[in-house]
C-alpha cells in the first residue's frame, strides 16, 4: 500500500463515522417533528401572516373558490372545528378592512386551505378578493375560535343555512361523517336564490352518498328556471317550520342550528 493510500484510509472510519452521524440527526428530526406535529401558521398570538394565492376555480356566477398556499408543504393552518379567520387589507386611505371567513377546506388540510368568497355590489373586502392573482397576498389572523362541537352531544341534528352560510355548516357535517366514532345524525338545510347559486354542489353530493345514513341534504331554492328544471331535485320555496316538523318525528331529540350568510356585512 503506498504513503498516499495508507493516508487516505485513516480518514475512511471518520467519514462513515460523520454520514452516520448526519444520517442519524435527520432521522432524530424527521421522529421529533412528527411528534410535535406540523407546522402551524395561525398561531392565535394576533399577529397578522402574509399568505399567497396559489389558485382560483369558479364556484358559481358570483362566488370564487381560492386556494392559499402554506408556507410549508406539510404545514396546516391552525384552525379549531367550525374556527374562522380574519382576513385584512389597507385601502390608499390607509384605512383596515377586515373581514372574517371560515374555511372549507378540512382542519387537518396541509399546504393549503380554501375560501369561497361571495362577489358583492360594491363590497370592499369581496372586491379585492375577487381582484387577486396567482402569486398576490392575503394578510390572515386568527383562530377566531366559536364553539366546541362534543361528537354525540345529540342524536340528531340540524343545520340551516343560506348563501355562502354552507362554509361552517359544511366543515361541521363532513367533520361529523369522517369521524367514526361520532354516530350524530345531520340533517342540512340549505337555501339559495337558484340551483345556480348552490355552493360545494359536488361536496355535498359525495359526502351524501358516501354517508347515507348519517347525512341528508335538502337544497331550496327561491326559483328555478327552464334550463334548471331537469336537473334540480329540491325543493322550491323557503325552509319552513312546517318543513322541519314533517322532516323530524321527535324534535326533542333534535338540535338545530343556523348559519347565516356574513361576508362583507
Amino acid at each position: 500500500m503506498s504513503l498516499r493510500s495508507r493516508s487516505t484510509s485513516r480518514y475512511i472510519p471518520v467519514a462513515i463515522g460523520a454520514v452516520a452521524v448526519a444520517i442519524s440527526a435527520y432521522y432524530l428530526a424527521r421522529k421529533r417533528g412528527s411528534l410535535i406535529g406540523p407546522e402551524v401558521v395561525l398561531k392565535g398570538d394576533g399577529q397578522w401572516v402574509d399568505i399567497p394565492l396559489y389558485k382560483i376555480e369558479k364556484e358559481s356566477h358570483d362566488v370564487d373558490r381560492l386556494i392559499f398556499k402554506l408556507p410549508k408543504e406539510d404545514a396546516v393552518l391552525g384552525l379549531p372545528l367550525c374556527g374562522a379567520v380574519f382576513a385584512k387589507y389597507v385601502t390608499e386611505k390607509g384605512n383596515n378592512v377586515v373581514r372574517p371567513y371560515t374555511p372549507i377546506s378540512d382542519i387537518h388540510a396541509k399546504g393549503f386551505f380554501e375560501l369561497c368568497i361571495k362577489k358583492y355590489p360594491g363590497g370592499k373586502m369581496s372586491g379585492r378578493m375577487h381582484s387577486l392573482k396567482p402569486g398576490d397576498t392575503m394578510t390572515f389572523k386568527g383562530p377566531i375560535k366559536k364553539w366546541q362541537w362534543e361528537p354525540n352531544s345529540f342524536e340528531e341534528i340540524t343545520l340551516l343555512a343560506a348563501g355562502t352560510g354552507t362554509t361552517p355548516l359544511y366543515q361541521l357535517a363532513s367533520h361529523i361523517a369522517k369521524n367514526p366514532k361520532d354516530t350524530t345524525k345531520v340533517n342540512i338545510f340549505y337555501g339559495n336564490k337558484t340551483p345556480g347559486d348552490i355552493l360545494l354542489k359536488k361536496e355535498w353530493k359525495e359526502l351524501e352518498e358516501k354517508y347515507p345514513d348519517q347525512i341528508n341534504v335538502q337544497c331550496f331554492v327561491d326559483e328555478v328556471r327552464d334550463a334548471e328544471k331537469d336537473n334540480f331535485k329540491g325543493h322550491i320555496g323557503f325552509i319552513t317550520k312546517e318543513f322541519i316538523e314533517k322532516m323530524h318525528q321527535a324534535l326533542i331529540k333534535t338540535r338545530i342550528f343556523s348559519f347565516v350568510d356574513h361576508q362583507d356585512l
